[in-house]
């Protein structure tokens, strides 16, 4: 990901953080007494949250190679690049990325699909979630954390 856009979504995720703070953090500046609370909240706020917010942003994903998946996440990966069958009815729907952790694309980019648990009844959690054509990226604890498959 170039640099540019990189420094554009950093900027843009700080704007939002600032905007839905601001309105707390400016009642607790009129209070008085507890401005010295509020800088205290603020620093405490801006050292613990900033920096994992800075190591989550969507270009920062770890990454995997596709043969040190799970046997069944290439599996996957195969009926994906071959456009089917999918066993699971769910397997191709959009996925929305709410929780903003893979890049930030229109809705209707990313697709979904199920990588089968051995020894699950349901879908169980693991699923690849694809872009453009070759743009992977799996996760095995139902959306929480991605890896970018490569190559």
């Amino acid at each position: 990901m170039p640099d540019r856009q990189l420094q554009r979504r950093k900027a843009l995720l700080n704007c939002r953080l600032a905007n839905r703070c601001r309105p707390m953090l400016t009642a607790l500046l009129r209070s008085g007494p507890t401005r010295v609370l509020a800088l205290i909240f603020v620093l405490l706020f801006a050292g613990m949250v900033l920096p994992g917010v800075a190591r989550d942003l969507p270009g920062n994903l770890p990454t995997q190679q596709r043969q040190t998946l799970p046997p069944e996440a290439r599996q996957t990966l195969s009926l994906i690049e071959r456009g089917g069958p999918y066993p699971y009815r769910k397997d191709g729907t959009v996925f929305q990325n709410r929780e903003r952790r893979l890049p930030l694309q229109t809705r209707g980019y990313y697709r979904e699909y199920t990588v089968p648990t051995p020894g699950e009844r349901d879908r169980g959690a693991r699923r690849i979630v694809a872009g453009q054509p070759g743009e992977y990226y799996y996760t095995a604890d139902h959306y929480r954390s991605f890896k970018r498959v490569v190559q």
